[in-house]
């Protein structure tokens, strides 16, 4: 029996997707200020009396560098049609910030991880960075679905040549 395209993609969607169990974020909720990256925000906790700008570093992925065309500016511009200007939770794990004093977190916005969408649309790559490990198993699931499906950076016509490490690491 030969699946169809439509039914191969249920069939995988279930198989790769049903394995997440839908998660409550605990944290704090903030405004998005604006989009730096793909996987850099600038938020303000809009409790504050004087709301001060702090970037935060999307853990568990890493979105392709700015310069890396076509696919840095379109990981910044999904990020920013799903949270510029919205308030989101901020989801914290092990670490609290990287060596860039970010803070690190995964990112909550209606009931959607924002990680995990960017994985799933080919926007990013999932990174494991010990000890923060929470999310290890659903990122690389939705990494699988976005590679099986040619979807963004894994688009067989227009692949991302290099991971974003490698091409900062030749940058420099």
């Amino acid at each position: 029996m030969k699946l169809t395209d439509p039914f191969r993609c249920l069939l995988l969607g279930c198989l790769l997707m049903s394995c997440s169990t839908p998660e409550t974020p605990q944290g704090v909720a903030v405004q998005v200020d604006r989009v730096v990256s793909g996987n850099t925000l600038e938020v303000s906790n809009p409790r504050e009396t004087f709301p001060q700008p702090q970037r935060v570093r999307l853990l568990g992925i890493d979105a392709p560098d700015l310069k890396q065309d076509p696919w840095g500016e379109e990981a910044k511009q999904q990020l920013e049609r799903w949270t510029e200007g919205h308030s989101v939770v901020l989801e914290t794990d092990t670490e609290l910030e990287d060596i860039y004093g970010r803070q690190l977190a995964y990112v909550w916005r209606d009931g959607e991880l924002i990680n995990e969408e960017l994985l799933k649309q080919g926007m990013a790559i999932a990174v494991v960075r010990s000890p923060n490990t929470k999310y290890q198993q659903r990122f690389a699931d939705a990494q699988e679905w976005a590679r099986l499906m040619g979807r963004g950076i894994w688009n067989p016509k227009q692949p991302l040549r290099q991971t974003p490490s490698q091409f900062r690491r030749l940058q420099r």
